[in-house]
């Protein structure tokens, strides 16, 4: 699927911002409170489903071709996106949201994120269309991407440092010196003043934007249909912030995560590379089918996954009492990016 009718592109939009709306009416009316597992569990399990559907019915519409594509890119964008979670917790922590505002932070920022890759998206897409040269653009740039993924793996928490525009931000808007519940705005003595809330908003949503310079390539490497792209995208972050508190103290044990997404973006980057060979008939050059790339992003995130995890159980055994060092368990717990 190349190109898809505007009415199909309706749909589906039409039909994200309804669940979207939904999604909002129950977890986010009365109170705020935080969210419960059992809360988390049942609406991660909503999306990945309604993803998993979505597929099938791509593939019984247009092929086991396009609906390879989606699964491709849909495990792709969602692997890169649960890397996205690390540096919200990092975000998270280093401002000190309350727990039970987190998610209406978290919101804002998929919400963003939906906008601005819709924007580069749509521009991707056309530049591809007329420049074919950006593959190898693209290529070179997804491999310089899993090397510096490879490179800042033990980067502490710490060493999180603000953008410009948070920067220019905290200059310019008079800021509370405390969260005033969820507002992002609140007058004091007659003068409007902004939030913490507003600051890490917008330290979510620019550092949402940077991801998305990653995530844009890697699925373009996939697939050139721009609908496959954006519904791979958007169904990758709905359900998103519930994840975050589905993974909860899990997020900082999948320590390995960032080679494993290291892998999949160097892969892809290679793939590009070679497809522009190809298109530009060079004979030796191949072409990876979608079903080896789906293979290869499914095993790596796995594999990848249980090692993590069987490394933190061995770190928990080693850190009882009388056994092992406490350095190697606070490693363990930092977490990774």
């Amino acid at each position: 699927m190349v190109h898809a009718p505007v009415w199909l592109w309706a749909l589906v939009i039409v039909g994200l911002l309804v669940v979207l709306a939904v999604d909002l009416w129950i977890v986010d009316r009365g109170e705020p409170r935080e969210f419960s597992m059992r809360q988390a569990s049942i609406w991660v399990g909503f999306y990945v489903s309604l993803a998993v559907l979505f597929g099938i019915g791509l593939t019984i519409w247009e092929g086991p071709g396009t609906g390879g594509e989606f699964f491709a890119g849909y495990l792709t964008e969602y692997s890169l996106s649960v890397d996205n979670l690390f540096v919200f917790y990092i975000i998270m922590t280093r401002f000190g949201v309350p727990r039970i505002y987190q998610h209406k932070v978290l919101l804002v920022g998929i919400v963003l994120a939906l906008v601005m890759r819709g924007i580069f998206i749509a521009i991707g897409a056309a530049a591809l269309s007329r420049f074919g040269w950006l593959l190898y653009v693209f290529g070179v740039f997804l491999i310089y991407t899993a090397y510096t993924l490879i490179r800042d793996h033990n980067k502490a928490d710490e060493e999180f440092s603000e953008n410009i525009l948070l920067r220019w931000a905290r200059r310019v808007f008079p800021t509370t010196p405390d969260y005033v519940g969820s507002r992002v705005t609140v007058r004091v003595d007659g003068r409007r003043m902004v939030t913490p809330m507003l600051i890490v908003m917008i330290a979510i949503g620019t550092t949402d934007l940077l991801f998305a310079l990653d995530s844009i390539p890697a699925i373009f490497g996939l697939t050139k249909s721009a609908f496959v792209v954006f519904s791979a995208n958007a169904f990758a972050l709905m359900g998103l912030r519930q994840l975050y508190f589905l993974l909860g103290g899990l997020l900082q044990r999948l320590v390995y995560i960032s080679y494993g997404l290291a892998f999949i973006l160097g892969f892809i980057g290679v793939k590009l590379i070679l497809e522009a060979l190809h298109e530009n008939e060079v004979s030796w050059a191949p072409q990876i089918p979608i079903w080896v790339s789906l293979a290869v992003i499914g095993v790596t995130m796995t594999v990848t996954t249980v090692a993590s995890l069987v490394r933190a159980r061995r770190v928990d055994r080693t850190s009882t009492p009388g056994g092992a060092s406490q350095s190697e368990a606070s490693q363990a717990e930092a977490p990774q990016g």
